[in-house]
């Protein structure tokens, strides 16, 4: 790439990255913009790796968020398959890892985050799906066939998203997981139970409370052995148990680092012409009075509208509520708020285990909303908890349907 300054810099081509340039744009209209990222790939959504691409209901050229035409005609120059590797805060430069550099007036931590590897024997066989990106998608997708066995490790949002969808595609599936059972830090248990049965009603095979200790090939098969004393043969292993917030290169400029990179309501790192916004941003969610780091579609995409903004010199704090979203088969589901299995909770079903309301409740105080095959009412679920008044059960019941 050649050295060049910008006035602005927006490293991460996610979905946060590409809506700030909307931000950007909505205020100033001729700064210069560097859009970079380390994919080969023009900024998409990751939801439909998941779900729909799976399901037939969305193409792959259909999950790209904005044609190629839109980076021209907002004056973005794009550089994809390059790697920030430096970023001095102070003279305000950017170094990539093809030793090129550029300066810039604002830049954009859009950084996203990095699947959790498996730190065990064979936990970096190439046969090993750290599932994450497009190009994870499109590998696995070539070798799914009816009656390939695949291992999914990991009982949360990606785990049980990518079982459901393989089964549905008429693979056989075994999920493995620590805990006892499936989203086991959203649901309440009797909900994730249910849930649970639902899948292995289905068929697919489910080990609770534990956990891989070693993966090796045998064959054109991988044998993974678990601490209960398990062996699992597969044809595939699909690790779904996380992301790390990328806060590499916000270390290299000593940025604050606290469970990602802290940024204040504007969204401003503690170098105030750094900004962060996406899985990687540790920020004060103002309707919780609270610092939290948010994994969601929803929240990238206000955040890096917020934060595009603010570099071009708005003084917008974040205060937008983000929900998210996801499909299990017959069970969908949207949330907003904390959503934490942690705190007590009140369910009010229309339907046991399948449609209503449950309620995150802390001290009397709701602090999370998920609706649960309850469709159109996020926004009343946001007005309930940002109202931070006292509720009991009974005047939870039914007010919301």
């Amino acid at each position: 790439m050649k050295h060049k300054n910008y006035n602005y810099i927006i490293v991460g081509t996610g979905l946060a990255g590409c809506w700030a340039i909307d931000g950007i744009r909505s205020r100033d209209t001729e700064g210069s913009i560097l859009l970079t990222g380390s994919e080969k790939y023009l900024p998409y959504d990751r939801p439909p790796l998941t779900k729909k691409l799976w399901f037939g209901k969305k193409k792959v050229e259909e999950i790209f968020i904005r044609p190629r035409q839109y980076f021209t005609d907002n004056k973005v120059d794009v550089v994809l398959n390059i790697r920030a590797v430096k970023l001095d805060a102070a003279n305000k430069i950017v170094t990539f890892d093809d030793g090129s550099a550029c300066q810039f007036e604002k830049l954009l931590l859009a950084t996203g985050g990095s699947p959790r590897r498996l730190n065990i024997e064979g936990g970096n066989l190439d046969d090993i799906f750290y599932y994450r990106c497009l190009d994870d998608f499109l590998r696995l997708k070539a070798q799914m066939r009816e009656g390939v066995k695949v291992l999914v490790i990991g009982g949360g949002f990606i785990g049980s998203e990518i079982a459901a969808a393989l089964n549905v595609n008429k693979i056989d599936v075994t999920l493995l997981m620590r805990g006892e059972y499936l989203v086991e830090n959203v649901f309440p248990k009797p909900l994730g139970l249910a849930i649970q049965d639902d899948f292995i009603r289905r068929g697919i095979q489910i080990f609770t409370q534990d956990a891989p200790v070693s993966i090796a090939r045998s064959n054109s098969h991988l044998i993974t052995r678990t601490k209960a004393g398990r062996e699992i043969s597969s044809d595939v292993v699909i690790a779904g148990i996380g992301i790390e917030p990328e806060t590499q290169l916000a270390k290299s400029a000593n940025l604050k680092i606290e469970n990602g990179i802290s940024v204040n309501e504007f969204l401003q790192t503690s170098s105030p012409d750094i900004y962060a916004s996406g899985d990687n941003a540790n920020f004060p969610y103002q309707a919780l009075g609270r610092q939290m780091r948010v994994e969601h579609w929803d929240n990238a995409t206000n955040q890096g509208m917020t934060a595009g903004m603010n570099m071009a010199g708005a003084c917008t704090a974040y205060t937008y509520m983000p929900y998210f979203f996801s499909d299990l088969f017959d069970f969908g589901y949207e949330a907003v708020g904390l959503v934490d299995s942690k705190l007590e909770t009140y369910a009010d079903w229309q339907k046991e285990n399948n449609t209503g309301v449950v309620y995150y409740i802390d001290n009397g105080f709701i602090r999370g909303i998920m609706l649960c095959n309850v469709w159109e009412k996020v926004e009343a679920a946001r007005e309930m908890i940002k109202s931070n008044r006292k509720m009991t059960v009974a005047q939870m019941h039914g007010a919301i349907q």
